[in-house]
């Protein structure tokens, strides 16, 4: 915790590609009630502007924890958590089948009675499309 606190601010990496399947993108319509035709109903979503369903963008927003942990760890923290989102930005939907990775960058880190406070700029990407799905920043409370 020593080290974020005094870390600049720098390149965390980018995670391993996860691939979106519409089982996953059903469930996430199971779990939050969103059952908008473009993600759930492959024929109307064939007629839609996207071609095929597409994944929710809070379920794209929803990767971030398991793909942040392959880039990024704070292992004496006795608990990390999510404290809030800043700037996230939908760009680009993500199409049922394909897969997106994280590209995470520290972005600064204060201390606070608990802890550390930190931010991280994110960008989930889209394999074989050059605009991101998502960009934004998130910040993460590590008790010490």
């Amino acid at each position: 915790m020593a080290e974020l606190e005094q870390s600049e601010e720098r390149e965390l990496g980018t995670s391993s590609w996860v691939a979106v399947e519409q089982r996953q993108i059903d469930l996430f319509a199971e779990a939050t009630g969103d059952h908008q035709w473009i993600h759930v109903d492959p024929a109307a979503a064939a007629q839609g502007p996207f071609g095929r369903t597409v994944a929710h963008g809070y379920l794209t927003l929803s990767l971030l924890p398991a793909l942040l942990s392959e880039v990024f760890s704070v292992t004496d923290a006795r608990l990390g958590v999510n404290y809030g989102v800043e700037r996230v930005r939908f760009t680009s939907p993500v199409p049922s089948g394909s897969r997106v990775r994280l590209h995470a960058k520290l972005r600064g880190s204060e201390r606070r009675p608990a802890g550390v406070l930190f931010r991280i700029g994110i960008e989930m990407e889209i394999e074989g499309t050059e605009k991101p799905a998502l960009v934004g920043e998130v910040l993460y409370l590590a008790y010490a």
